[in-house]
């Protein structure tokens, strides 16, 4: 894609920036500590100034990137080539409706820590005031407002305008000649008179064109005229009035104790008379509004005497007093009629949230016992649920042991996983394995049988021991006892070829062999059934595909 440049990102915009905003980010120098390199702009490597975050990911000033989609077409990410020039995509085209606000790391910006680098400022504080204390700072270097072309220290600017200023100059109106300040007040000539009267207007000017002649220039503080140099847009110009009324106060009170010397130099001129730092204020006031500055005229040949008060220091300082008071007073004035609001609202908000709160409650209250009366209930069904499923788990076996039963004395059992097993029975988590029930009748003796596949007793570990379990059944009490046919076990060769056979006549005395009083009767059969080493050759079919079949038989005809 290719990219026609006119200017490079690095060129000074087209117009210039107010005096006290940075046109492009913040310089990285004013940070207590080295910014994060995702503080710094891509186009500038200043800090970030409303970060724009493009859809490569990468963020630029708000002026930055719309310097250069207006200086540039199709205007690449400058980043993005940098970094690869053959992943460029369409992601890289820079356009400022493509971008969106970093909210996040605007606020990040906000709260870094940084200072003022002017000589001699010792001000420190966070991002998001920095601009305001440019606008203010005492040792930052200003353009007279008159126009003589002087950089001048903020603080020094009323010396200045006072003493070196070329451009604020009094014309002296009879002799015509247009002194500086200093020189006007060292001036003499027939025309002391119309000095000290000339002199008084050109100090109060600044005050009269404040109250009397709105600003020529929109974009300039009201009170630049007394040493603030804040230019911004109107938005900007109310914010900085609201915030800034005690710099304000600082520059007028500045401006009156220049005003007083201004004033008790005239007087000193007129009269020799040089108020001593001891006396009283208004007692030189006073002395002051008694002098009478005689100037005399000769027209016609008379010589004509005017005498005019000179305007007293106290009450000129009283008003500026007064009138910054009556300032202050009403914009407090305001304000507290704007919180008395304010506090209105809240009131009313934290009324009505009381409400709701009050009514959450009682919902919740309901909502509770509700919930404790479901939670009843689902434990109660939790109860009725583990019954059945106790329940159906029993019918589950019975069905089981129903369908594998036997009615003849005749029972053929399959054990599957026989290796699982077998290794459960060597470990001890499953010893033995019962067989489902089965029966010599339709209505005779219960029986089942239990095998341990690792052996029991005498046969534990090298031997499969079988036994015969009588259990106790229904029909119990209709038959003889004790038990007393003769029992057959046989473990099947699946191929067929040598089938496992042993068998025994039940001990007639022994009490396996009884009526059953428990469930099932002592087990007793054989213990050494069948050799381990038997079962797991490879030359018997005893267990084929991990199953083994046992057979057993009762000879109920004898």
């Amino acid at each position: 894609m290719a990219e026609k440049t006119t200017r490079g990102p690095q060129d000074v915009p087209s117009s210039s920036p107010d005096e006290n905003e940075f046109p492009f980010g913040y310089p990285s120098n004013i940070c207590e500590d080295a910014p994060d390199q995702k503080y710094l702009c891509s186009n500038c490597n200043n800090v970030l100034k409303k970060a724009l975050q493009t859809l490569c990911g990468h963020r630029y000033c708000s002026a930055c990137l719309s310097w250069i989609v207006r200086n540039n077409t199709n205007a690449i990410c400058q980043k993005c080539k940098e970094e690869d020039s053959s992943t460029l995509s369409e992601g890289s085209l820079l356009a400022e409706e493509r971008a969106f606000g970093d909210a996040a790391i605007n606020k990040e910006i906000s709260e870094l820590k940084v200072r003022c680098v002017t000589l001699g400022c010792s001000w420190s504080g966070i991002m998001k005031n920095f601009e305001e204390h440019q606008s203010l700072c005492e040792y930052a270097l200003i353009p007279c407002h008159t126009g003589c072309g002087h950089m001048v220290m903020r603080k020094k600017l009323a010396d200045h305008l006072e003493n070196g200023c070329v451009n604020n100059v009094t014309m002296c109106q009879k002799c015509k000649r247009s002194l500086s300040s200093s020189e006007y007040q060292e001036h003499s000539c027939e025309g002391n008179l119309c000095k000290e009267q000339n002199h008084v207007q050109t100090e109060m000017s600044p005050k009269e064109k404040n109250h009397s002649t709105p600003l020529t220039n929109k974009d300039g503080c009201r009170f630049s005229e007394v040493g603030c140099s804040f230019r911004g847009s109107k938005e900007k110009m109310k914010d900085h009035e609201k915030t800034a009324v005690g710099p304000h106060m600082l520059l007028l009170l500045q401006h009156i104790k220049q005003l007083q010397t201004s004033l008790c130099s005239a007087a000193k001129a007129a009269n020799g008379f040089v108020p001593q730092p001891g006396l009283n204020v208004n007692g030189a006031g006073k002395s002051i509004s008694d002098l009478q500055i005689p100037a005399g005229l000769e027209l016609g040949g008379d010589l004509e005497e005017d005498c005019f008060p000179a305007p007293s220091v106290s009450e000129d300082e009283s008003v500026l007093q007064q009138l910054v008071k009556e300032k202050v007073i009403s914009e407090l004035e305001n304000k507290l009629h704007v919180f008395e609001n304010i506090v209105a609202v809240l009131n009313k908000e934290v009324e009505t949230s009381n409400l709701e709160i009050t009514a959450f409650r009682r919902q919740s209250e309901l909502d509770q016992n509700i919930i404790r009366g479901l939670e009843l209930k689902i434990a109660e069904l939790h109860r009725c649920l583990t019954q059945k499923d106790t329940g159906l788990s029993n019918l589950h076996k019975s069905l089981l042991f129903s369908e594998q039963a036997s009615y003849d004395g005749v029972f053929l059992w399959k054990i599957t996983d026989v290796g699982r097993k077998l290794q459960d029975s060597v470990t001890g988590r499953a010893v033995s394995l019962y067989s489902p029930a089965f029966y010599t009748a339709k209505y005779g003796y219960k029986v089942c049988l239990r095998v341990y596949l690792n052996g029991d007793g005498t046969g534990k570990g090298t031997h499969v021991s079988l036994f015969f379990v009588v259990m106790k059944g229904d029909y119990d009490a209709l038959l003889p006892w004790p038990f007393r046919h003769k029992v057959t076990f046989m473990l099947l060769d699946q191929n067929n070829r040598e089938h496992i056979i042993d068998a025994f006549r039940p001990d007639l005395t022994s009490a396996s062999f009884q009526r059953p009083v428990n469930d099932m009767n002592v087990a007793s059969g054989c213990p050494l059934f069948l050799p381990l080493a038997k079962l797991q050759s490879p030359k018997y079919a005893y267990v084929k595909e991990d199953t083994l079949f046992l057979k057993c038989i009762i000879e109920t005809n004898q």
